[in-house]
């Protein structure tokens, strides 16, 4: 369109009319008299609108789809609280059956040593009345437990009850630091003291400074006057070094405990000790040595009987 004195009328013209309609539409609300007008643009032009809007505008489309799976969030919300559900149901079976594994296993330590033992759970870990490798236990003296008892699982020995409450008990672990235990040679009567060294193996000295002792060896509970603080035949480990001897009164022993400090649970405290020592009918059965593979060599002779050469060997000279 041409700029031209008829077209500028014409166009304050339709603005005039423009605010003419507004204004009626307005003052006009749910009546309008143009509102038959506008349902009807909007039947026609809405689904272009649409069209439109879906290609140009992604962010109100991801507005619009977040708003319009309310249900559909709902309905996954509900799945995966099942799901978290189920998760803590398999992973609380997996642990019981694992408790189950350790107190077979001492259950069975238990029956080897004639030990009448009583089940506990280890609720808390830690540093306890100035000890620095401590357990606390759920079982206390309600359950007949007292000072100066041994405590196993199905490893061997954890440590003694130095604490006792109602209902709960502390426990001083076999490589604390302050803790020390008569120890014997297996299938044999070398004695010997154990003290712990915290996150390294247990030192011991054996009495006997000539004793013969090699790497692999193991060691269980001498046992005490009475059965306190220790029970006879609880199995303490296995020798990992050797000191040379230097001729002294005593031999230095490092050996590796049976019992792992960091990953305790289910243990028993021996209420009741064995009627007699049980030596060495705890400890668990030794390793089957693994057979070296050996390799035979044959030696064919040559055509003419001698034996061969190095360029027969070799297949050629070098």
């Amino acid at each position: 369109m041409r700029d031209t004195k008829e077209s500028r009328l014409l166009l304050v013209l339709l603005i005039a009319i423009a605010f003419a309609l507004i204004t009626v539409d307005i003052r006009g609300g749910r009546n309008s008299p143009v509102d038959g007008a506008r349902q009807a643009a909007a039947a026609a032009f809405g689904p272009i609108e649409n069209g439109l809007s879906t290609v140009v505008d992604p962010v109100g489309n991801a507005v619009s789809a977040v708003r319009d799976s309310g249900d559909r969030h709902d309905r996954l919300a509900v799945m995966e609280k099942e799901n978290a559900a189920l998760k803590a149901k398999l992973g609380s079976d997996d642990r019981n059956r694992s408790r189950l594994n350790q107190l077979d296993r001492m259950l069975k330590v238990a029956g080897q040593g004639q030990y009448g033992i009583k089940g506990a759970q280890v609720i808390a870990i830690g540093a306890a009345q100035g000890f620095s490798w401590t357990i606390t236990i759920d079982a206390g003296a309600d359950d007949g437990i007292k000072r100066d008892m041994t405590v196993l699982n199905g490893d061997g020995l954890v440590g003694r009850v130095t604490t006792v409450g109602p209902e709960t008990a502390t426990v001083l672990l076999a490589n604390d630091p302050d803790f020390t235990v008569g120890t014997r040679m297996e299938a044999g009567d070398e004695l010997g003291f154990a003290s712990g060294q915290g996150d390294r193996p247990l030192r011991v000295e054996l009495l006997n400074g000539k004793a013969e002792v090699k790497k692999g060896d193991r060691l269980v509970t001498f046992g005490s006057q009475a059965d306190k603080p220790f029970v006879p035949g609880v199995p303490v480990g296995v020798v990992s070094r050797v000191d040379p001897s230097g001729g002294g009164l005593t031999r230095t022993l490092y050996v590796t405990p049976y019992v792992g400090f960091s990953k305790l649970d289910i243990v028993g405290v021996v209420v009741a000790g064995p009627k007699k020592d049980p030596r060495d009918e705890v400890l668990p059965a030794k390793p089957k040595p693994v057979p070296t593979p050996t390799v035979t060599v044959t030696v064919t002779p040559s055509a003419d009987g001698s034996a061969p050469d190095d360029s027969d060997t070799n297949g050629q000279q070098q």
